[in-house]
């Protein structure tokens, strides 16, 4: 794909694009790290793109006007530690919620998220009043438009997040208990391990990634936008699926998705440098998810067969 690119237009192979594709690959890659774990687990999250867009606004509010307690008297200003500290907080915070609730409650992944889905879509609303929350300031622009050794931040909080949950699928306790639990949930339960627990974990894990990157997203735009994330979902499921991760769960890698969601983002580029219509973009991004769960669906049964 990137040689087509190169040879269909000289503005593809280029030092200032590699950077715009790693810019706009980071954020669907924190929301990609936690579906990864989701589904290496057996589940599925339909509400990152909706807790990225409501842990951006907590953030963003809070950084600009703070939090009146009337019954205390009391009014709370926040620092761009402290906001950020926040929209983590809350990120996580209903990332857990589905975890209890799909625990808890027996309820499949799929409702349970997808009731969550709607909960933070209306509490953004409420939280904003329908408008974007805007002039943010320099500090917390950083966190999207700032650059460290001449390497953007949004593309070192990626390469950072990476990094630590490489380790953490493939060199930590946690990371094997995950393989288990999504290969086969009845063994892991039958040998003691505390698959409600780690199912909880993991829910939570991706909350608080997608609300890295719903500060990502505000501070790249100066604003919290109360229709943020809007389909992310499908982006992030869509890179973990192409980076070989099984649906059905135990199978896969976040190094995968790291080339899933390049694939992705090199696909997303390309057709715009090209001049694709963006009706057209969806069409070819949907193909090749129908193709990549294709590929995915024979291999498991080659190795079914073997």
């Amino acid at each position: 794909m990137v040689l087509a690119l190169s040879l269909l237009t000289d503005r593809f192979l280029t030092p200032d694009n590699g950077w715009n594709i790693l810019r706009q690959i980071s954020v669907n890659l924190c929301l990609s790290i936690g579906m990864t774990l989701v589904i290496l687990s057996g589940g599925i999250d339909l509400s990152v793109g909706a807790i990225l867009a409501f842990s951006g606004a907590i953030a963003a509010g809070l950084l600009k006007s703070g939090v009146e307690l009337p019954a205390l008297g009391v009014a709370l200003q926040f620092t761009t530690f402290g906001a950020i500290v926040a929209g983590l907080a809350v990120g996580g915070g209903l990332g857990w919620a589905n975890g209890f609730a799909i625990t808890r409650f027996q309820l499949p992944p799929f409702v349970a998220t997808l009731g969550m889905l709607s909960i933070a879509r209306g509490l953004t609303m409420l939280w904003t009043g329908g408008f974007p929350i805007t002039g943010l300031g320099a500090g917390f622009g950083h966190l999207g438009t700032g650059a460290f050794l001449g390497m953007p931040m949004p593309v070192w909080i990626m390469l950072v997040l990476v990094a630590i949950f490489v380790v953490v699928t493939q060199r930590t306790r946690f990371g094997r208990h995950l393989f288990a639990v999504g290969g086969n949930e009845r063994a892991a339960r039958l040998t003691g391990l505390p698959v409600h627990r780690i199912k909880i974990a993991v829910y939570t894990l991706a909350g608080a990634l997608a609300g890295v990157a719903g500060l990502i997203v505000t501070a790249r735009l100066d604003s919290a936008q109360p229709n943020a994330g809007l389909g992310y979902e499908l982006d992030s499921i869509a890179a973990v699926v192409i980076g070989g991760t099984s649906l059905s769960g135990g199978r896969g890698s976040v190094l995968g998705t790291v080339l899933g969601c390049l694939i992705i983002g090199v696909l997303n580029n390309g057709l715009f440098l090209l001049n694709v219509s963006p009706f057209w973009q969806q069409v070819i991004k949907g193909g090749v998810i129908l193709l990549a769960v294709a590929i995915d669906k024979m291999n498991a049964r080659g190795r079914d067969t073997a």
